[in-house]
């Protein structure tokens, strides 16, 4: 399986499972535009980590960390969640601007270790 990223609000993203990965739906994309398999907000930030982070690039270092220790906490749902996904590409949605400092890079990277 190779596990790719793309940003929810751009088009021609690579094809696969294509799993939302915020815990908050995108704004302005409908779910028949989303055209989603999944959607796994259960390994997305907790709500007062992403609150916290507010996409601030002076925290990455210490977002990176704490939510390393969110997704440690959910290995088990993380494993069953990657259990389902057919055996092809595995897209994750996001809806970040900044594509260096969005969580679904940290996701990505915890994923393909467990994978």
């Amino acid at each position: 399986m190779t596990i790719k990223l793309h940003r929810i609000y751009e088009e021609d993203g690579p094809q696969g499972y294509r799993v939302l990965v915020d815990r908050l739906w995108p704004r302005g994309v409908s779910k028949a535009e989303a055209d989603l398999d999944d959607h796994w907000k259960d390994l997305a930030p907790s709500d007062d980590l992403r609150k916290w982070f507010g996409h601030d690039p002076d925290k990455w270092s210490e977002f990176r960390k704490k939510y390393l220790h969110e997704l440690a906490e959910k290995s088990a749902a993380a494993r069953e969640h990657l259990e389902h996904v057919p055996d092809r590409n595995l897209v994750l949605l996001y809806g970040a601007r900044d594509k260096k400092h969005t969580h679904a890079i940290i996701l990505k990277e915890y994923l393909e270790k467990l994978h």
